[in-house]
């Protein structure tokens, strides 16, 4: 079957594609710019609480922190489940959807087939939200036991490693999330036009650089490495 894409849809859908998959292959596997990151700045705190846990006889707060965690998100991936159901609605009755979209200026209202497209592409990138923010949410749990199951013993450095570890895996599935969030959410303009596609693609680019990079909080969570 031929997709009814035009050359600005493909040329915008090549955009999207090399801005998400592009932006999170160089930050994500290339150490010399992963280390500059906000991520990696957190991955360093998170060794040193876990670090600093070994020493508490007490980790109610430990496990509470671990809780708002876990909340978050919970709540993101309920989130992802609501936004699949309305974009299978908007799949399972189009014509209300497009009459919107007819309405606001500027927008190129798409054919039945292109709707189908559209929409899909909106599906499958909140299929892979959910899946990221649920395998976020379990690395987490699975956090909460190794942190309640090590000793009071400062030198047990390994098993607070491991707990680390985990929550770092955690942590970055739960970014992998958002940046799956807010470019589903540039997706969204492409129901109004290519050139909004495009635009919004990049726009995300910049935001998620700029938070990642050349945030005041990511300047205020740069640390040197632990020894």
């Amino acid at each position: 079957m031929n997709l009814p894409l035009t050359l600005l849809d493909w040329i915008a859908v090549t955009i999207f594609a090399a801005a998400w998959i592009g932006y999170a292959s160089v930050v994500d596997r290339v150490p010399s710019i992963r280390a500059r990151s906000v991520i990696a700045a957190m991955d360093v705190h998170r060794e040193r609480w876990m670090r600093a846990s070994l020493g508490r006889d007490n980790r109610i707060a430990d496990i509470a922190a671990i809780g708002n965690l876990m909340s978050s998100t919970s709540f993101l991936a309920t989130t992802s489940i609501l936004v699949l159901g309305g974009l299978i609605a908007m799949l399972a009755a189009p014509d209300p959807a497009r009459r919107v979209v007819a309405i606001l200026p500027w927008s190129a209202v798409p054919d039945e087939m292109m709707w189908e497209v559209k929409i899909g592409l909106l599906l499958v990138i909140f299929v892979n939200t959910f899946f990221e923010f649920t395998w976020a949410l379990r690395q987490f749990n699975y956090t909460s036991t190794l942190v309640m199951g090590m000793p009071n013993d400062v030198t047990a450095l390994s098993q607070a490693s491991a707990a680390a570890r985990l929550a770092n895996r955690g942590a970055r599935h739960f970014n992998t999330g958002l940046r799956s969030y807010y470019f589903g959410l540039a997706a969204l303009a492409w129901i109004l036009h290519p050139l909004a596609l495009i635009v919004a693609s990049l726009f995300v680019l910049r935001e998620l650089h700029r938070r990642e990079f050349r945030s005041a909080a990511r300047d205020a969570l740069a640390t040197r490495e632990i020894r």
